[in-house]
């Protein structure tokens, strides 16, 4: 088995860890990347980048490449809900204003620019081991036959909030709960969807919604609750999951309908979860969380990339500040300080975020009626889950 010593090793190369690496390797740091999938690879998320995310990407040197091929800019946020169909101006962050950009774009440009920054990219590798002693990291990694073990002053965790594995910040297996958070995607070309507007899709079991993304195609996301699927699949059998909750959402809204109800779908359903919203920025010693594994919004409010993408860079300058890159003092300085950042940006969006899926879960009808006749609210709301807020960028590597 081969050996190989690193100052850092990130585990997951999606949006969070890939620009941690990126960060770290443009200052200077060794870091290796361990990704278990292959790229391009599509993924079961929103795709869309919120304003406050593309300073970062602007810092990080990737912008000028994604920005071509990203959608148009989201100018206005809407809501679709049974025969409500309404939209108001999206607030934007400085110059910036949000677009959607599909994963296997957006992920495949950022490990490439890592990559290129100097750092190694193990690909597709998994770990199969991971300790972490009170001097360093150590990870087994496994691809094919071959094994290797990397050790590390610190780990970075920038996997999926549902993904299993040996890591300590990944969670055991649960049983299914009923009110589980199941997702689900698809893109869809020759929709009619407005251009500029993001509609927020509410549905009885479930939230979702729609944005451009990039190609002219839309891309449809949606969580659905695990009781409320079992409903759909037994009242449609022989539908696939993802064709039983599309025929639902078309049946109860107006809006939805005739976004894609002259579209066709492009490649397969994709499907996910449980989902996990919530805060779990606070790692294990030497353990760093980014992305969804540090914590992530309701998906309703569709802030994962850009909360991915922020928290990179927020995990990058604290880790910068510490100084010196192996003392377990100075590491553990780093972590406090990473984790008062992160709460100050994000904390707050987290629980608003929560608030508003609890509300229009007990309360939809109402929830609806009071955004149709206020739709300045979703503003608001935007607002609150982050979308006008960037960093505070003190530096850029």
């Amino acid at each position: 088995m081969s050996r190989s010593t690193h100052d850092a090793i990130v585990i997951g190369a999606g949006p969070a860890g890939s620009s941690a690496a990126l960060a770290l390797a443009r200052r200077g740091w060794r870091v290796a990347i361990v990704e278990k999938a292959r790229f391009p690879r599509r993924k079961v998320c929103g795709e869309y980048v919120s304003a406050a995310a593309w300073p970062v990407l602007r810092a990080l040197g990737v912008a000028d490449e994604l920005e071509p091929r990203a959608g148009p800019a989201v100018r206005r946020v809407g809501l679709f809900a049974a025969h409500t169909v309404v939209d108001v101006a999206m607030p934007r962050a400085g110059l910036d204003w949000g677009r959607a950009l599909g994963r296997e774009s957006l992920d495949a440009a950022l490990l490439e620019h890592a990559r290129r920054a100097g750092a190694e990219v193990l690909q597709p590798w998994t770990v199969i081991e991971a300790r972490v002693s009170d001097e360093a990291a150590h990870l087994v990694v496994r691809s094919g036959d071959r094994e290797r073990e990397l050790r590390a002053p610190l780990a970075i965790a920038a996997h999926g909030s549902w993904e299993h594995g040996p890591l300590p910040t990944q969670r055991e297996r649960e049983p299914h709960a009923p009110g589980d958070l199941l997702a689900f995607k698809a893109r869809f070309v020759g929709a009619r969807l407005a251009a500029g507007l993001m509609p927020l899709v509410l549905f009885p079991g479930g939230y979702g919604g729609l944005v451009e993304s990039d190609a002219g195609r839309v891309t449809f996301s949606c969580c659905v609750r695990r009781d409320a699927l079992l409903r759909l699949r037994a009242a449609q059998p022989g539908a696939s999951a993802g064709e039983a909750v599309l025929a639902h959402v078309l049946a109860c809204s107006r809006g939805v309908r005739s976004a894609l109800g002259g579209a066709w779908r492009e490649g397969a359903w994709l499907a996910a979860g449980p989902i996990r919203p919530g805060i779990r920025v606070r790692a294990p010693a030497r353990v760093f969380a980014v992305g969804n594994a540090a914590g992530e919004a309701h998906p309703l409010v569709a802030e994962g990339i850009g909360m991915a993408i922020q928290s990179a860079w927020l995990l990058g300058e604290a880790l910068d500040e510490a100084g010196d890159r192996r003392d377990g003092a100075a590491l553990a300085g780093a972590a406090r300080d990473y984790e008062r950042r992160w709460r100050s940006q994000f904390a707050a969006r987290v629980r608003a975020s929560s608030l508003f899926a609890h509300a229009t879960r007990r309360a939809p009808a109402a929830c609806v009626a009071l955004l149709g006749a206020a739709p300045a609210m979703l503003a608001w709301g935007a607002r609150a889950s982050g979308k006008s807020a960037p960093l505070p960028m003190a530096d850029r590597p």
